[in-house]
């Protein structure tokens, strides 16, 4: 949710967890092909101009099989299978070593062992998640109701109401507390709403079957009844939500309210015990996210039954705390999540659940052995450069902006220059001392780990806010901006094949991991980004004329992006992934161009009969080489505000320097006219 609405931009969703394979080489040759590219994936029976997508990895997604146990699989996904391996070796030996109490490698071998022992877990059946059932079962009146759902958000239990603690959009020295919308359990409202695709049809008959399945394994009397009475309730929740587009208007989620006069503004919900359960009590204002839908969400409290609520909140425990139940629940929980909503067959095995699971609670825990192991000071120092490079680039780019104001230009350019770029992992590491992990108690262990990371947050307000903290684990095959910070983060684990090779060609590595670089400095300055200052503030620093003018290019950018069609009647949504595309655009330009200031004017050499500029555009198809499964492909087309990865190779038909490198002509399918190609930055 945070990512979503405060503008903390990923590079992919569906990647995590990385490797690094260049142990598994010999030192000096690339990991791929010749040069850093793999020359035999290609389908060069299709002119590049025709798809440029079939061209340079047609072979390879012609036999790229899509493992069960994924929804979707390609060059981010396979990363992250090899990396699981090497993660597990990390966590499994810290799991039979006796570690000493509260260290680091007791917590984390602890983790891992008690969500492993999958007999413990079935002998205690539903008791670990009881006595909080019997508790939900046991609420007197709407106020002690109120009171539990402030106390579940420190465990990240759905809610309609949900609360989160983070920098004051619009003063970057505080941390400030919000209230956004919350409490489906399908992936977005349109799954509620669109009564045109059968699709969210047929997900909505299998949602209140697996509904009234979880309640029936719970033991709950008129499973069936309840389902059906859930389901409408959460409709009515969806009907008051923003759209994921909506809630992408970063200037629109900043909507302060005094807690005082929070419950006169929102009636109907008990404010004062819910945001004493949470922690927030004593906030004197309170930030709401999307004002409608919480007005919305606090009127159905108010209306709807305590007995709905109930049944809805029990429902919502069980879902959320199934990777921890006995089996039942875990192979009801993927039968609709992983299956039905994003088409894998069969789930992943146990470890490997185990795995994420430890990684994401004990991430730096683990990382810092990570690190220690596979990712060498050489590879920083080299990330370090291209790093400076592409922001070089980009300045420049920014010098000669024709469209923009020169006042504003300055402004931009002075955003650029207070750039932080994190890269690898953190300079410290978090403390996980105040963290309770017990062996054999799987359940236990995670609801203490959500508390902790809860209070951890809380713990923040009042205090200097401490930039060193990172996003993301140095595990995790991603990268991200965060324009509060005004900051680009590249965790150790991207910097490998297919993105960056220290024995590949520098044209395919600026066509890689330079493209990353550029992409997420871009999000600094993307519809969104722009936003923010030099200090991370949310403020209006362009003029009337430079808005009006970005809008104009932003508009074609929609446009391209929204004729593409990835599923049959579902095309991208243009709107919800302009973020993205804008920095697909900038980011490819800036990274071609810091690539030719490398080369000091000297022409690029040959390679195997490839030119520069081609093993460039080459090397960034490469890294998108993905295949889905329709039902996730779906999901992503209606949530996720990147394009699919198999489309976001299409950018290049807007770059003059492609059309000369594969002499791409008018006629062919994806040839645009000089006038047509999209320029922005």
């Amino acid at each position: 949710m945070r990512i979503a609405l405060f503008g903390v931009s990923a590079l992919a969703l569906l990647a995590a967890t990385p490797v690094l394979a260049a142990e598994t080489k010999a030192a000096g040759k690339p990991e791929l092909g010749n040069f850093g590219f793999d020359e035999a994936g290609m389908d060069k029976g299709v002119k590049p101009g025709d798809d440029f997508v079939a061209y340079t990895s047609g072979n390879y997604l012609k036999k790229l099989e899509i493992p069960a146990d994924r929804s979707n699989y390609g060059m981010f996904t396979k990363l992250r299978d090899l990396s699981q391996e090497r993660t597990r070796t990390i966590i499994e030996t810290a799991a039979k070593v006796a570690a000493a109490p509260g260290s680091n490698a007791q917590k984390v071998g602890d983790y891992y062992a008690s969500f492993m022992d999958e007999a413990a877990i079935e002998a205690k059946g539903l008791a670990p998640i009881k006595p909080l059932l019997d508790r939900i079962a046991a609420l007197p009146d709407k106020a002690a109701l109120a009171r539990l759902m402030g106390d579940g958000q420190r465990e990240g239990l759905p809610s309609p109401i949900g609360v989160f603690v983070i920098q004051d959009l619009k003063n970057p020295a505080i941390i400030s507390a919000y209230v956004g919308q919350g409490g489906l359990g399908l992936p977005d409202r349109d799954y509620y709403l669109d009564e045109t695709n059968e699709k969210f049809a047929d997900a909505r008959t299998k949602y209140q079957a697996y509904i009234a399945q979880v309640l029936t394994l719970a033991g709950y009397p008129d499973a069936q009844g309840k389902a059906a009475r859930i389901f409408a309730l959460e409709k009515k929740i969806a009907t008051a939500h923003w759209s994921q587009v909506e809630s992408r208007q970063i200037d629109k989620l900043y909507n302060p309210v005094a807690r005082t006069a929070i419950a006169a503004q929102y009636p109907g919900f008990d404010w004062a015990p819910y945001l004493e359960a949470a922690g927030l009590a004593a906030q004197d204002t309170i930030v709401i996210t999307q004002p409608s839908a919480i007005k919305g969400a606090a009127g159905l409290i108010a209306s709807e039954p305590l007995a709905l609520w109930q049944d809805y909140l029990a429902f919502h425990t069980l879902r959320a705390a199934a990777p921890y139940l006995p089996k039942a629940h875990v192979d009801a929980n993927f039968a609709f999540y992983g299956t039905a909503l994003s088409g894998a067959p069969q789930n992943q095995p146990r470890w490997k659940r185990a795995v994420d699971r430890t990684s994401e609670v004990l991430g730096e825990a683990v990382g810092a052995l990570y690190v220690a192991e596979y990712f060498p000071p050489e590879a920083k120092a080299k990330a370090d450069e291209l790093v400076k490079n592409i922001i070089a680039a980009m300045d420049t780019r920014l010098a000669g902006l024709e469209w923009m104001a020169p006042a504003t230009r300055t402004q931009a350019r002075a955003k650029l220059a207070g750039f932080t770029a994190k890269i690898g992992y953190p300079d410290k590491w978090l403390d996980y001392s105040a963290l309770e992990v017990v062996r054999g108690d799987a359940l236990g262990n995670a609801r203490r780990a959500t508390r902790w990371a809860y209070q951890r947050e809380l713990d923040k307000i009042g205090k200097p806010i401490d930039k060193s903290e990172w996003g993301m684990t140095p595990m995790t095959v991603n990268a991200y901006a965060n324009p509060l910070w005004n900051e680009i983060v590249f965790p150790a684990a991207i910097l490998q094949p297919p993105f960056f090779d220290p024995n590949a060609d520098p044209a395919v590595n600026y066509g890689g991991i330079g493209a990353v670089i550029g992409h997420e400095i871009t999000h600094h300055f993307d519809d969104q980004g722009r936003k923010f200052d030099k200090d991370g503030k949310l403020s209006d620093w362009w003029t009337k004329e430079d808005e009006t003018r970005f809008k104009a290019l932003t508009d074609k950018v929609v446009a391209q992006y929204g004729a593409y069609e990835p599923l049959p009647g579902k095309k991208i949504n243009g709107e919800l992934t302009l973020g993205e595309n804008i920095a697909d655009l900038a980011g490819l330009n800036i990274a071609y161009d810091a690539w030719q200031r490398s080369l000091n004017g000297k022409p690029a050499p040959v390679i195997d009969g490839w030119t520069g500029e081609q093993r460039f555009f080459l090397g960034f198809s490469q890294v998108w080489r993905q295949k889905y499964r329709d039902p996730i492909l779906l999901q992503l087309l209606t949530v996720d505000p990147h394009s699919p990865g198999h489309f976001r190779p299409y950018v290049v038909r807007n770059f003059d320097a492609w059309y000369n490198a594969f002499k791409v002509q008018p006629g062919e399918k994806f040839y645009l006219s000089p006038a047509e190609r999209l320029k922005i930055w």
